[in-house]
């Protein structure tokens, strides 16, 4: 394992550690009753089948075919589309205040996220704070997605550093150690205040 003196350079995962994420936070305004929304969330607009959008599948393709599958639910799959800035309620506490920081100490900043390049593209202008990275890769516009080991191969070669030199933050335990197998410096993100703590122990703040 590199020391955590030889770290050059911090990698941010964007949704669930920058911003909350939620299909829930949408979904909650649309269908009233509990049952029937814990039913949808788990067969209708589910995490998996977003997935497809963050892995390079166009919403053209992925809407109108989940549509013919579940007609009841035409207006709610038409409305994952047109308003995904709803499945994002906020920011997650502390964790801007700690990219502010590393800026202010001259670390290069980057970030690897599986997100769909259409969300991306409604999505990027809403957060300044990523104004502070050098280069964010994106798996819909790339068509590779965490924990494809290829996409940290390829984040490594745009960002120009060694994976031993850089810390990789995620709160995915796959895309963790899919860093870590090649390399990477990893912490698995639960809380900005745990973060804090580890960026202080490895004098990045």
């Amino acid at each position: 394992m590199a020391q955590a003196g030889e770290i050059q350079a911090v990698v941010f995962d964007v949704g669930r550690v920058i911003v909350q994420w939620e299909l829930r936070a949408l979904f909650s305004k649309l269908i009233d009753d509990d049952a029937e929304l814990d039913w949808f969330l788990a067969h209708v607009v589910t995490e998996e089948w977003h997935f497809q959008h963050d892995a390079g599948r166009q919403l053209g393709d992925m809407v109108p075919e989940r549509q013919a599958e579940f007609p009841r639910y035409a207006e709610h799959i038409a409305a994952y589309a047109t308003r995904f800035l709803e499945t994002v309620p906020g920011p997650i506490p502390g964790t801007a205040a700690l990219i502010d920081a590393l800026a202010e100490r001259g670390v290069p900043l980057f970030a690897i996220t599986n997100f769909g390049a259409e969300f991306w593209q409604m999505f990027r202008p809403t957060q300044p704070v990523l104004d502070h990275f050098r280069d964010i890769v994106v798996s819909g516009e790339e068509k590779l997605a965490k924990p494809d080991p290829a996409v940290f191969q390829l984040a490594a070669e745009r960002f120009g550093f060694a994976p031993q030199t850089m810390l990789f933050i995620d709160d995915n335990a796959a895309n963790i150690a899919s860093a870590e197998a090649l390399g990477w410096h990893v912490h698995h993100f639960t809380n900005a205040d745990a973060l804090e703590r580890d960026l202080l122990k490895r004098s990045l703040i």
